[in-house]
């Protein structure tokens, strides 16, 4: 049986937050004061989830930030 890659949190926000609220990277990032650049990285799977990152998803999402830390 193979194993699938599990899935980044990056496309998490992607699918489950940017899309249903057709917000685009460059408003999320100004939403979440964070730079446009990794916030991009982040969504396209390039870059972890910093834990600064991870408190502002939390906040903006009103979930934990263990649990982005966690994907």
């Amino acid at each position: 049986m193979k194993k699938r890659k599990p899935t980044h949190p990056g496309m998490v926000v992607r699918m489950d937050v940017l899309e249903p609220l057709n917000l685009n990277v460059t408003q999320a990032a100004q939403g979440l004061d964070c730079s446009r650049k990794h916030l991009s990285a982040f969504l396209n799977g390039r870059a972890r989830c910093t834990v600064e990152l991870a408190v502002k998803l939390a906040k903006a999402t009103d979930t934990s930030a263990q649990s982005w830390l966690n994907m």
